[in-house]
């Protein structure tokens, strides 16, 4: 897609009249919002956040790796992780093995934009913590009322990606989606979160039955299913994404992904509750593994795909950008070519990693935001202008 040549906004609009580079030494405090999008906007001593304040300027109480919903969840939460730990030791560590599985994949289909730390570490808690608080109590509820299947089968599909989602949604409100490939990557760390502290109850069920159950159960879910949650979930990340690619209602297309998320999960619960209850139960499981098998590998070849396709699109557009934004050119020559980048970044210390990838990101979302079909909205560019400037001049 060719790039869009739209001007620049003025430097003398009223609407983003602001000193072209903010001295990092600047104290946190907040400062008129150079965006105007409210009065006051919170500079926390490296760089702006998304916090904003309309009225009387309050510091932020809770750091961007949190939010009001997280911890509440996290109070309800975290005894009992603690307890389950302290009853069957052994639920905990085992708990945790999807993270060394799960992760290196969504950090790696997150290399061409990477998105903040405490951003994915607060997507990582909501599922843990959010969704896995409410998604419980629900559960527990209906297997009273009803029966477990029926928590297996209806209550859990529907209320797991639904809380799932809203932990998407909240990305969103943050501004932090901005594509398609966010969209996606944000639902697989909610999604392993969920699944960590849904592995450690099942785990510490299991290893109260004995140390044979809890090896079969480690086996099923840890190593043969670790991407099921994050698989289910990234159909509402891919909807979520390309609403917000296409400047489309993120509720409606959120909802799409929810019926689609929610419908495999319940056919992948339902094929396992058949299969406990069935004389036939290692070939229904066995059916049910290869379904999954093939949904995973299709999957798999599919975002794989879209990782290229965003990679190859920066990599074209590094030149656009950097003719219209005045980047040097040695900066052209290590991010226009995606191997010499990387092995740039290799070379670096920690300090100077860090401010590589703040350049890095800052031109990714502006690769994004001229390859959206969209409307390019110039407040959009602007704000991302001024990120990339500050990550150049140290001071982001």
């Amino acid at each position: 897609m060719e790039p869009r040549v739209t001007p620049l906004p003025s430097a003398s609009s009223p609407v983003l009249d602001f000193p072209q580079a903010w001295p990092s030494a600047n104290p946190p405090g907040w400062f008129a919002d150079p965006w105007n999008v409210e009065p006051w906007r919170w500079w926390d001593g490296h760089s702006w956040t998304a916090n904003t304040h309309a009225g009387a300027a309050k510091k932020p109480r809770l750091p961007s790796w949190l939010s009001v919903p997280v911890a509440v969840s996290a109070l309800l939460a975290i005894p009992i992780v603690l307890l389950l730990a302290f009853l069957a030791p052994f639920s905990l560590p085992l708990g945790l093995v999807p993270i060394f599985i799960v992760a290196p994949v969504l950090w790696w289909l997150d290399r061409v934009e990477p998105e903040p730390l405490a951003s994915r570490i607060h997507a990582f808690l909501w599922g843990g913590f959010v969704a896995g608080t409410v998604s419980a109590l629900v559960n527990t509820v209906v297997a009273i009322t009803l029966s477990p299947t029926w928590a297996a089968v209806a209550s859990a599909p529907t209320v797991e990606e639904a809380m799932k989602g809203l932990g998407v949604l909240w990305a969103v409100r943050r501004k932090e989606i901005d594509g398609v490939m966010d969209g996606i990557v944000y639902a697989g760390w909610v999604a392993l979160g969920f699944a960590v502290v849904e592995d450690i109850s099942y785990f510490a069920t299991a290893q109260g039955e004995g140390l044979g159950v809890l090896a079969a159960t480690f086996i099923v879910r840890a190593l043969i299913t670790p991407f099921a949650h994050p698989l289910f979930t990234a159909w509402i990340g891919l909807a979520i994404g390309t609403a917000v690619a296409r400047n489309k209602p993120v509720a409606l297309y959120g909802a799409g992904g929810w019926v689609v998320a929610a419908a495999f999960h319940a056919m992948w619960n339902g094929s396992l509750a058949i299969g406990a209850s069935s004389d036939s139960a290692a070939i229904v499981l066995l059916l049910a593994a290869g379904m999954f098998l093939v949904v995973f590998l299709c999957a798999a070849v599919a975002v794989a795909t879209l990782r290229r396709r965003e990679q190859e699109r920066f990599v074209a557009l590094v030149p656009f950008l950097a003719q219209r934004y005045s980047l040097p050119h040695h900066e052209v020559s290590v991010f226009g070519n995606w191997r010499t980048m990387l092995a740039a970044r290799k070379a670096l210390t920690k300090a100077q990693r860090r401010m590589f990838d703040d350049v890095h990101t800052a031109l990714a979302r502006l690769a994004v935001l001229h390859s959206n079909p969209a409307e390019l909205n110039p407040i959009d560019e602007e704000r991302l202008h001024k990120q990339l400037q500050q990550a150049r001049f140290g001071g982001g």
